[in-house]
């Protein structure tokens, strides 16, 4: 039986709830049962409405929708539950109303332990189209229609115990501001250009390259003077995503990025159906610079692909060359390129991410030296698992699929590769990458059931023929008690801090926690054991989400020159060594 037909068989159909962009997890019925008859107080004014709905994409869209639950809640009845008033409020300036001791926005901050930006910087008449366009979007019933019986309110009940160690944080540099609002600077990503004198590199999803030498940045890469149709919002992971040397950089003069830019910028590599909206466009580039020596970097660049996305979330936001594969390798030289489902799943699209013959949800491997794409513009390994199926149109670029949003990948010293995957609702989880091996998504969050016609905010046990579907599941995995997003990180190989050695260390985006596990413990089939590290910042205690004053920190984790290890926080621009580790 095919997923689509076991689907069938096993749920019904879910009635669309209503999901608000900005107002991250502003309301639900439990908490406000009495409607309020106040619909009239929104404008219904086309042209303000229409403004509105923009306004909503832009600042909204990338982490809601009005099909699921996706980052935020399903908000199903936001403008009869509440009153206009409140709900311009909130979109206005959350931390302000929880500041003053709102009972509304106090019990979501207690409930979730994190707060939506300020959205200030909107104009009144704009704050008030946003909320009008949400009001044309609301529901007239809440009932569902989907069976939820079996499901899992705790799916994993264990909870991550503390490890009773410390690592001791010293401030490394801040980088630039690149906004004037948080984040102030969206750092994500670190890279090491190994040569005579190794060089440390950071980017900002903003688009800029930078080469750090502690508080002294310097530019190599200004995207935005490069591509003019470059885009960075609505945030999150858009913008200049990734970047990559390659591994003869200085004899070759190669660097790879991936961007974003509008829709219909131009034909798309990698398309789907006319009639799903693409609300963006993520574009793989390869630079060629004359001097690699010099900075900023300055040369031609031509593109290799182009892949549209459904929304602004779970796009390209790492690409990478194994750092272990040494000239007589046949993976040396080859880029490995990690694309999630472009928010298909939970905006209604889930076969998007679910064939043989789509890019999305996977990890792909290509060879920028070949030719043999179909566009002509880089080379498909003839180790991928696709390379030589008999089927035209099976998508060749693929080296593993079945990931919601694989936003992060290392390379552990035994050569295996280590996929961070950003969960929906429940599991945030770290798989081991096979050849051809499915992880699951859209019907697999972590070690369980999920199904992508219904309520996906809802997650159940494996039927006793799992094995049936061939699917492989995460090494490590956490629920949402412990955190929101996993972010990947590395396994220890410096000398600094003898104490992290053979520890994969990991952290979660939104509380800033930072977990580890004992790497050469992680077998497929098997899950290891997560313990959390405490932090200190001198001989005091202290938490990323306190240290960026119960803003969301937006963590990273780096491997920096002599594989020491650093932690990043977009939210304040801070970078963090990490020194010590401490009983």
């Amino acid at each position: 039986m095919d997923q689509n037909m076991l689907f069938s068989a096993r749920f019904a159909r879910i009635t669309s709830g209503v999901i608000l962009g900005s107002l991250i997890l502003l309301l639900s019925g439990c908490l406000y049962p009495k409607k309020i008859n106040l619909q009239s107080a929104y404008s219904k004014d086309e042209k303000i409405i229409s403004r509105g709905q923009q306004l909503f994409q832009l600042n909204c869209s990338a982490c809601h929708n009005f099909l699921q639950q996706g980052i935020g809640p399903s908000l199903e009845q936001v403008t009869t539950l509440a009153s206009s008033e409140w709900v311009k409020s909130f979109i206005r300036n959350a931390p302000s109303l929880i500041e003053k001791g709102d009972a509304r926005a106090s019990q979501l901050y207690k409930q979730y332990n994190q707060m939506m930006p300020s959205f200030e910087h909107l104009k009144t008449v704009d704050i008030a189209a946003i909320a009008a366009y949400i009001n044309t979007e609301q529901k007239s019933s809440t009932a569902e229609s989907v069976d939820t019986k079996g499901a899992l309110e705790n799916p994993i009940f264990e909870k991550i115990a503390p490890s009773g160690l410390f690592l001791q944080l010293e401030d490394f540099s801040k980088a630039p501001p690149t906004a004037d609002k948080t984040p102030v600077a969206r750092i994500n990503q670190m890279r090491v250009l190994p040569g005579a004198k190794d060089l440390l590199f950071i980017h900002d999803l903003q688009g800029f390259l930078y080469e750090v030498q502690e508080n002294n940045w310097r530019l190599a890469l200004d995207i935005r003077k490069e591509r003019p149709l470059f885009i960075n919002e609505p945030g999150m992971g858009t913008g200049l995503g990734s970047f990559a040397f390659h591994p003869e950089f200085y004899q070759n003069g190669l660097l790879y990025t991936t961007h974003t830019e509008p829709s219909k910028t131009a034909i798309a590599d990698f398309a789907y159906e006319d009639s799903i909206k693409v609300s963006m466009q993520w574009v793989l580039t390869e630079w060629k610079i004359k001097d690699p020596t010099t900075l900023p970097f300055s040369g031609t660049s031509r593109t290799l692909l182009r892949i549209n996305v459904v929304t602004g979330i779970h796009g390209v936001q790492e690409i990478a060359f194994n750092p272990l594969a040494k000239k007589n390798d046949p993976t040396y030289g080859l880029l490995y390129i990690g694309i999630g489902d472009g928010g298909a799943s939970e905006n209604g699209y889930p076969f998007i991410c679910d064939s043989k013959r789509r890019i999305w949800s996977s990890v792909l491997c290509i060879d920028p030296s070949g030719r043999n794409s179909k566009n002509g513009q880089y080379g498909i390994p003839a180790g991928n698992p696709y390379a030589k199926l008999n089927d035209d149109q099976a998508c060749r670029e693929v080296y593993c699929r079945g990931f919601r949003n694989p936003n992060r990948f290392s390379w552990a010293p035994d050569g295996r590769m280590l996929v961070a995957d950003i969960g929906h609702f429940n599991c945030e989880e770290l798989n081991i990458a096979q050849t051809g091996g499915d992880y699951g998504w859209p019907y697999r969050e972590g070690t369980f059931v999920i199904n992508p016609r219904g309520k996906m905010s809802k997650v159940y046990p494996l039927p006793a023929d799992d094995a049936k579907a061939g699917y492989l599941y995460p090494v490590l995995q956490y629920d949402h008690d412990e955190g929101k997003a996993i972010e990947g990180g590395f396994v220890y190989q410096g000398t600094a801090v003898p104490m992290l050695k053979g520890k994969y260390i990991f952290g979660d985006i939104n509380n800033g926690r930072i977990f580890f596990a004992d790497w050469a413990q992680l077998q497929q089939g098997k899950q290891v054991k997560i313990q959390e590290f405490g932090l200190k910042m001198g001989s005091e205690v202290v938490t990323l989400l306190g240290l960026s004053k119960g803003i969301k920190p937006d963590t990273r984790l780096g491997e920096g020159i002599d594989h020491e290890l650093f932690i990043f926080t977009k939210s304040d621009g801070q970078v963090y060594k990490i020194v010590h580790c401490t009983q």
